[in-house]
């Protein structure tokens, strides 16, 4: 009997081969397309679950609110040194703390130098987060402060087959240049990990911070990153819930220009667990991308729906089919098959066609998933079998929509009565009912089709409008270098490169900075005017004279920075020298303010600002606030992205402390600049690696995020509205099917074929009609959510939704129309000749 009826089900599929593409391949994709946004959730939400331990490893956090001084808001992952050894010293429920430095030195090989992505560690990381080892014991490699473990890959590339344990290297930092023995090899750092390291190093932090002890007692100064180990059975929430009482126990008042204030007021901390890392709130100063909460579960969220709409495809398709087969049906209960073996046939079938659907999306799942890895940099790995197999679900949710497919036809089948049929020579059966749930379900296919289109033109709307809204400056034609700031490129040689970089062919000018394109620094200071008792914060960065040249900003008011003003420049000799102090203090500071830094102080605007005082920005302990007077006023740059908000920027002149060099060029290739530039860099610093970026490939990779988000959603986009199709094909055959009689009968009194047409493509474009009408609010309360995330953005106007339901009509109306043509032909004898 079973093998009766898989021969039955074959022929079935063979005779009908239209049908039988269309059913599998919608199911197929749906499948695929839920399986591949499914593990990437899974991978998303999987970070750092991998690591033994998780549940007792942490971060501590840093978060930054505004105040009435003004500030921003931002969420970092690090934190400042004296932050990490009071939670230390005040809560027993932490075992161990370990600071973080996350660098890329130059390291020596050899003699061979090289730059090399490296954690220096104040304690034994391998406690808290812990990695496994291949070589070495993770509980001894960093005993010591010279000790170094090396990833299994860098071990490899760096010393091949040989035994890494016990070889040296060198590791160039401030301190001067510093022996390590490599101790220890542990394995890759997988990709989903909010940590990365290639190589781990124990170092002494008072010597490290030797020429800034200022870092190991300021409270705003994130340096690098605290991961803490609770100990077993200890609540995270309730330490959190004591920070700022215990701030304010250790957060030290601060006193600048004779106002007293503290560093607490504007911060917050928190621990948070490993694995809640990376779809955390605090994303700056991360070690990896990180991603967002909502953002991965609006995927799981269009998984379920892209694999709802292919299973309502299947039922539709399933039952319109159905009603085409009353012919067979009917004979087989006259020759004695009973209503249990039809149900039986019916329902077998449908899971005969679902497996199958199985097997096509697993083979494409396999076939895509590398390209899937490639375009999001992750390892997502398949697994059918075992913990988090996709085999036994996929099984599991074939067997469900084969017998939800199969049930209906089943049953309505089994009723027929085999006299009525046979006797009328029919062929299909007269369909019951209105048909609105299928409507209905066609409706919600494409109000999720048109949805995905609107947020898919509106995500690339909006990358757009970031990558080229005016950032204050001019970003073709702008080279950026950076490495400036590495040990091994003094003052005078940073100097002397500018020089000699400015005199290149092509250069029109060049100068080095403390602030550039897409930086990974950020420094705040609190000024107040002449007789205010309040202060503003801004940021402040130190940048050579040319600098506003070389970034292509214009000047708004007042003048640029010059040599030629004494005043203009901030530099004092290093080390300290209390004559140079007192006589910085005495003479005063010419600064230059951005647009929103002049408003911020409350100034109309650029011009009313140029001459006044502030104080504040620079204060010295033995001698007082430095006064400064502001000579031009600037443009504003965003140098970050739009998601983070513009800060308004006092600029300093200086000639020392520099991290980048900013070159305007023209008239030349931009390879051949960067080569000049190159070679003017290996002839001054030999030993430190060069790296230089256009400005435009910066400002590119600011977004990738929301490039790589928007091309998912536009693929999924174009999965729905193509499943969505298929939904309205089915409707459209189960249409024809309960309408044969009407349209023959329409015809016989005088309907010509364009008045069938017509009646039928408006029948089928109201479904599409009203999902706008679903689709577009539900579309515009996520958008509106999500553009507000920026702190510039597009209007959310009505031409992506009116442009979203025009599309998914036109594709609708092609989609039917040929089938609606061919019903409205139709020659009216073949429906009416029994009657």
């Amino acid at each position: 009997m079973w093998r009766n009826y898989l021969t039955v089900g074959i022929r079935s599929l063979l005779k009908s081969r239209v049908y039988a593409v269309i059913n599998i391949l919608g199911l197929a994709i749906g499948l695929a397309a839920c399986v591949l946004i499914l593990l990437y959730v899974r991978y998303e939400k999987g970070y750092d679950a991998w690591m033994p331990g998780a549940d007792q490893a942490f971060q501590l956090q840093t978060y930054y609110h505004p105040t009435p001084q003004g500030g921003e808001e931002m969420y970092l992952q690090a934190s400042s040194i004296p932050a990490g050894r009071a939670l230390a010293k005040d809560f027993p429920q932490v075992e161990k703390v370990v600071f973080v430095r996350a660098f890329s030195p130059v390291v020596i090989q050899d003699g061979e130098p090289s730059q090399v992505n490296i954690r220096m560690v104040d304690g034994d990381l391998f406690d808290i987060l812990q990695v496994p080892f291949v070589e070495g014991d993770a509980r001894t490699a960093l005993n010591d402060t010279h000790s170094l473990a090396i990833s299994e890959s860098e071990a490899k590339r760096r010393f091949g087959k040989a035994d890494p344990i016990g070889k040296t290297l060198t590791v160039v930092d401030n301190a001067g240049n510093v022996d390590y023995r490599v101790t220890g090899v542990f394995k890759d750092i997988p990709k989903n990990s909010s940590f990365s390291a290639s190589m781990v190093a124990r170092f002494d932090i008072n010597v490290q911070y030797a020429d800034r002890t200022q870092s190991l007692t300021n409270w705003d100064n994130q340096d690098g990153y605290f991961y803490v180990k609770l100990r077993p059975g200890t609540d995270a929430e309730a330490i959190n819930a004591q920070i700022p009482a215990w701030q304010k126990r250790n957060i030290p008042d601060r006193v600048t220009n004779g106002q007293r204030y503290n560093p607490g007021d504007a911060q917050t901390y928190r621990l948070v667990n490993i694995r809640d890392v990376h779809l955390g709130k605090a994303q700056n100063n991360a070690m990896t991308p990180g991603n967002d909460a909502t953002t991965v579960a609006t995927f799981a969220v269009i998984a379920l729906l892209v694999l709802g709409m292919a299973c309502v495809n299947f039922v539709n398709l399933a039952t319109a089919r159905a009603s085409q087969r009353a012919r067979e049906v009917a004979l087989r209960k006259v020759l004695g098959a009973s209503p249990r073996q039809l149900i039986i046939q019916c329902i077998g079938e449908s899971v005969l066609v679902s497996l199958i659907a199985l097997l096509v999306a697993f083979t494409a799942v396999e076939l895509i998933l590398p390209l899937f890895n490639r375009f999001l940099d992750a390892d997502i790995q398949l697994h059918y079998l075992g913990f988090g197999g996709v085999l036994l679900p996929g099984v599991a949710l074939v067997l469900l929509v084969g017998v939800i497919g199969g049930l209906y036809p089943a049953v309505y089948l089994s009723r027929f009565e085999p006299a009525k049929i046979l006797k009328a020579n029919k062929s299909a059966a007269d369909a019951q009912g209105s048909g609105r749930l299928r409507n209905l379900l066609v409706i919600g296919q494409f109000a999720v089709s048109i949805a995905l289109i609107v947020c898919t033109s509106v995500i690339y709307a909006q990358t757009v409008y970031a990558r080229t809204v005016d950032s204050g400056y001019r970003r073709d034609g702008l080279l950026q270098v950076d490495n400036l700031s590495f040990r091994g490129v003094n003052d005078q040689q940073a100097l002397s490169m500018v020089e000699q970089i400015r005199r290149l062919p092509g250069v029109r000018a060049a100068a080095a900075t403390q602030i550039a394109v897409a930086p990974g620094n950020n420094s705040v200071s609190a000024f107040s005017l002449p007789g205010s008792t309040s202060s503003v914060e801004l940021g402040v960065y130190g940048v050579q004279e040319g600098f506003f040249q070389a970034m292509g900003m214009r000047l708004l008011a007042g003048r640029d920075f010059s040599l030629a003003f004494g005043r203009d420049d901030a530099t004092t000799p290093f080390p300290v020298n209390p004559d140079s102090e007192r006589a910085l203090v005495a003479r005063g500071l010419n600064i230059v303010v951005s647009q929103s830094a002049a408003q911020r102080l409350g100034y109309a605007d650029p011009r009313s600002a140029i001459g006044k005082q502030l104080s504040g920005a620079l204060t010295l302990p033995e001698f007082g606030s430095v006064p400064c007077t502001i000579v031009g006023v600037v443009s504003d740059a965003r140098f970050r992205s739009l998601r983070e908000p513009l800060q308004p920027i006092v600029y300093v002149m200086q000639r020392t402390g520099f991290g980048q060099i900013a070159i305007r060029f023209g008239g030349v290739a931009p390879g051949a600049i960067r080569d000049a530039v190159e070679q003017v860099w290996r002839r001054i610093v030999p030993d430190v690696p060069f790296k230089a970026s256009f400005a435009d490939d910066l400002v590119r990779a600011q977004y990738d995020r929301e490039t790589a988000r928007g091309e998912l959603f536009a693929a999924f986009a174009i999965l729905a509205v193509v499943i969505g199709c298929l939904g309205l094909f089915g409707l459209a055959v189960f249409t024809a099917a309960r309408r044969t009689k009407e349209i023959g009968i329409r015809k016989v009194l005088g309907a010509r074929t364009r008045d069938i047409v017509r009646l039928l493509v408006w029948q089928f474009s109201r479904p599409v009609l009203i999902a706008n009408v679903i689709a577009w609010p539900v579309a515009w309360w996520l958008m509106r959510d999500w553009l507000n995330r920026f702190d510039t953005r597009i209007a959310l106007g009505p031409t992506p939704f009116a442009a979203a339901g025009a599309l998914t009509l036109f594709i609708a109306l092609v989609t039917v129309a040929g089938h609606a043509i061919r019903i409205a032909r139709t020659n009216p004898i073949n429906a009416l000749r029994y009657e």
